[in-house]
């Protein structure tokens, strides 16, 4: 049986199920045993378990029923025995593929002036559904890294349209049970690798300079995907089946993606965050409004950053024939575009054929005194995340001309730390997050052995600070969803970035902007406490079970009462958990919840997929 075939085969045989879940008992039981160490050497208490382990030498293997208790130094109790938990039910298959705040039917309730339509409309308290979205039928888990970049099985993402609508661009194509993914684009047929190598003709790629890319209107996400082999991480968004699961096709790939829209409200990104922002005919119409999509694209770019436009109107005088659009209109559109990226201080650099780059300036200075006699609007402090056709000021730090080429960035001070532009957050607090997480991470993976060699690509974390455990984690086999809460004390998501990594800020009282299982790994730090008597922890849990893939991973860390609600609502979603200690020992009161989620689809199925 062919490679490609054997990786999409689901298996009813239980022994392979040792392939994805075994971690738990190889990683426990060098747990046990270090507790055991522990003990010995006088620092904590150790456990029977650990001690028995310790005292026997017993094989780990033998531990085959994973049901049991950790040690909790008498702090964890499982509570009331008598009390049922509750069983949550698989939804209708019709739900496979639901994105609670980009729901279609929903959508078409709300104006398509400005894009409003496709922008999110979470449901309302009465519309959330109580129940687990089941993976299709014949679902697998994705091809690694970098395969997973070229094919991508067809049960998981059965939609074929893009093959038909795309052909003759190089998109995707369907081959027998995958979809392969030549890395072409619309404006790049020939590949996106040869595209990219025309960018680093006039854009710093391959230095370190540009780490971070938004890559507004994204398609399949073939440009964020060959980025990568650049060491470039670029944060991809399209709107909901613009084109028919173009994001879901990004992230099956294990390409950062998410369901996204310029329409009324600004992106979910801190300012002055991305070193390059990437539009390859997106659609995007970025001289209306007064330009307000390009004073957004503004805000979000770094002082020095570049913007990139390939497609109309660029080159418009040759090209309006094939285009089939008027020239007065690409004229004006073009002229428009220009208009604004003088006011806004963007010098161009390059355009040849259909490609333009723009570079930000660097020079404050300069760029208020043109501001100043334009009598440009500037942005005033805004308290709603409605957009404004207004003029971001430029950072008082210039950050954007202090940041290190990557990855020297990932664990230098930032310049908005070293500027106090974050209160609370000194250098010093700054470099003890980054050691603690350290920390925090070698104590993971001595649980969970797969967590770096390529199991887990596309992950998580639901509460990101400033950073530490991306950062921590990093590895050119995974990427990191940097999540910063709305309700977060501090806003840290700036800081996120200036170490070249990437993020999105959301209340995670709602839905979150991707398709179901679109993540191999979740980590929360403290995300149950912190929305503690915000919005139901039922709902947040389902909705993590949403994004997660069949076989998937959690890591919980949050104090040990906490995590005991949190283990008994999972009980019943068809995840099995282990609750460990603290890597400092049983006298601290945060604990870590470990879990994978089963394996299961729409049909019944429950076999262990075969990678």
């Amino acid at each position: 049986m062919s490679e490609w075939k054997m990786a999409n085969k689901p298996s009813g045989d239980s022994r392979t199920r040792s392939s994805i879940s075994i971690f738990v008992v190889i990683g426990l039981c060098g747990f046990f045993y270090l507790l055991g160490a522990w003990q010995r050497s006088g620092f904590g208490k150790g456990d029977s378990i650990a001690m028995e382990i310790t005292k026997s030498g017993a094989d780990c293997a033998v531990l085959s029923n994973l049901n049991f208790e950790t040690h909790h130094g008498g702090e964890i109790k499982t509570g009331d025995s008598a009390i049922n938990t509750k069983v949550f039910k698989p939804c209708n298959p019709k739900y496979t593929d639901y994105t609670p705040c980009q729901d279609q039917k929903r959508a078409m309730m709300f104006p398509r002036d400005n894009m409003v339509y496709r922008e999110r409309h979470c449901p309302t308290q009465e519309e959330k559904l109580h129940c687990l979205i089941p993976a299709p039928k014949g679902y697998v888990t994705p091809f690694p890294w970098p395969k997973s970049r070229d094919y991508v099985p067809y049960a998981n993402a059965p939609y074929k349209a893009l093959t038909v609508e795309k052909a003759i661009q190089n998109w995707i194509q369907y081959e027998g049970n995958v979809f392969r993914f030549p890395g072409g684009g619309t404006q790049f047929p020939q590949g996106a690798d040869k595209y990219i190598d025309q960018l680093a003709s006039v854009i710093p790629i391959q230095n370190g300079t540009v780490r971070t890319a938004l890559d507004t209107g994204c398609g399949v996400a073939s440009l964020g995907a060959y980025l990568w082999s650049k060491n470039v991480i670029a944060m991809s968004f399209a709107p909901r089946d613009s084109h028919e699961a173009q994001v879901q096709f990004a992230l099956e790939r294990g390409v950062p993606a998410v369901i996204g829209v310029l329409g009324t409200i600004k992106m979910p990104y801190p300012s002055n965050a991305f070193d390059m922002a990437h539009c390859s005919r997106c659609l995007i119409p970025w001289g209306a409004n007064g330009g307000q999509y390009l004073m957004e694209v503004d805000r979000v770019l770094r002082p020095g950053g570049y913007w990139v436009l390939s497609g109309p109107p660029i080159n418009w005088k040759t090209n309006y024939k094939a285009w089939q659009q008027p020239m007065e209109d690409l004229q004006q559109e073009q002229d428009n575009i220009e208009k604004t990226a003088k006011l806004l201080c963007w010098e161009k650099r390059h355009e040849k054929g259909e490609v333009a780059v723009w570079q930000k300036s660097l020079d404050a200075n300069a760029c208020h005194r043109r501001q100043d006699e334009s009598q440009a609007t500037i942005c005033k402090s805004n308290p709603d995340d409605k957009m404004e056709t207004c003029i971001t000021p430029f950072p008082s730090d210039a950050a954007g001309e202090r940041l290190k080429p990557f990855p020297d960035r990932l664990h230098a001070v930032p310049p908005r730390i070293s500027s106090g532009s974050v209160p609370g957050v000194s250098v010093d607090a700054y470099l003890k997050d980054n050691s603690q997480w350290k920390k925090h991470v070698k104590a993971y993976k001595r649980i969970n052995s797969l967590l770096d060699t390529g199991r887990f690509r596309n992950i998580m974390d639901m509460n990101a600070g400033l950073g530490g455990f991306a950062a921590a984690i990093h590895s050119s086999k995974l990427w990191v969803m940097n999540v910063m809460p709305t309700i977060a004390e501090k806003d840290t998501l700036g800081v996120v970035y200036e170490r070249g990594l990437i993020g999105i800020y959301h209340d995670w009282c709602e839905g979150f902007s991707t398709y179901p299982r679109t993540y191999d790994l979740i980590h929360a730090d403290g995300v149950f406490s912190l929305y503690k008597n915000k919005c139901n922890i039922e709902e947040i849990l389902l909705e993590m079970d949403r994004i997660l893939r069949p076989e998937g991973a959690v890591i919980i860390r949050d104090e040990v009462d906490v995590l005991i609600m949190v283990r008994k609502i999972v009980s019943g979603m068809r995840w099995e958990t282990r609750m460990v200690d603290h890597e400092d020992g049983p006298l601290v009161s945060e604990k870590i919840l470990f879990a994978v989620k089963q394996y299961w689809t729409v049909d019944g199925g429950n076999s262990t997929s075969i990678q």
